[in-house]
């Protein structure tokens, strides 16, 4: 270790995968790191902040790393894809435990994997020096020791990717696998249906099978009913809700019950 004392953060989510215990979390979509942080401090197991879907960018996905850092919550972060290049200035960003979307067979798993690794197993880019994950070369030996503490969970979120299910449960460097029902979904005919019965057995399929191959697998669940029979099913994390739709759903409620209060109407 070097003067400054600057040691590879452990990467508690990882290591949770291999215990007994359902690890619990929210996706994190506002951009914001006041939100991040609030969100890091409820007392989830893991938030993640998504770039997919969410507006975020490098510079937007830096501050809430770190305002979320004070807290023991893990940080997952979801690229928008799994481009090597960006998957590599992500993880000099500190992340460490990337959730990648729509991955469909083993060749996509395998070019992940490659992605996070340095040479002479990967291609990630070295640039150590200008990078916030190995605390600006104040890590000792950081190209070395970072694949120990990164974790890859890439997507199941289509029929096709339902195929080749277990062959990419099976690549070595595949951490953990996330069933996205909502594109699953759409795939199979019920775009905006993620509670269509036929998605719900497919998701509870691919949980079993994915469980059964000894590869930890999450999920997003849209109620306390579908986290049960997830987890039932081998899901040992489990996505809960999102920053976004809760404060969408909290607004209209506060608006509608001053609506319908009789309180009178707009001041202006």
């Amino acid at each position: 270790m070097s003067a400054t004392g600057a040691a590879l953060p452990r990467n508690r989510f990882k290591a949770a995968l291999a215990g007994p215990h359902v690890q619990y979390g929210m996706f994190v979509g506002l951009a914001d790191p006041i939100a991040a942080e609030i969100a890091a401090g409820a007392g989830f197991d893991w938030i993640m902040i998504d770039t997919e879907h969410g507006p975020n960018d490098l510079r937007t996905l830096l501050v809430q790393l770190q305002a979320a850092a004070a807290s023991p919550c893990s940080v997952l972060v979801r690229p928008y894809e799994g481009d090597t290049a960006l998957i590599k200035r992500i993880l000099d960003l500190g992340a460490q435990t990337l959730v990648v979307p729509m991955c469909e067979s083993v060749e996509q798993a395998e070019e992940l994997v490659a992605a996070i690794r340095y040479p002479p197993a990967g291609v990630r880019g070295v640039g150590t020096s200008l990078s916030r994950a190995a605390q600006w070369n104040r890590i000792d030996d950081y190209v070395h020791l970072a694949e120990r503490e990164l974790c890859l969970v890439l997507q199941i979120e289509s029929a096709a990717a339902l195929d080749h299910v277990e062959r990419i449960a099976a690549v070595d460097g595949v951490d953990a696998l996330f069933v996205g029902p909502s594109d699953l979904a759409a795939s199979m005919g019920h775009i905006g249906d993620a509670a269509h019965p036929e998605v719900r057995a497919a998701v509870t399929g691919a949980l079993e099978v994915i469980h059964r191959t000894g590869t930890p697998v999450g999920v997003f669940a849209t109620s306390v009913d579908a986290a049960q029979t997830y987890v039932a099913a081998g899901a040992s994390f489990v996505a809960v809700g999102s920053d976004t739709a809760m404060l969408a759903s909290a607004t209209s409620a506060l608006a509608d019950l001053h609506r319908g209060s009789g309180a009178g109407g707009s001041s202006s």
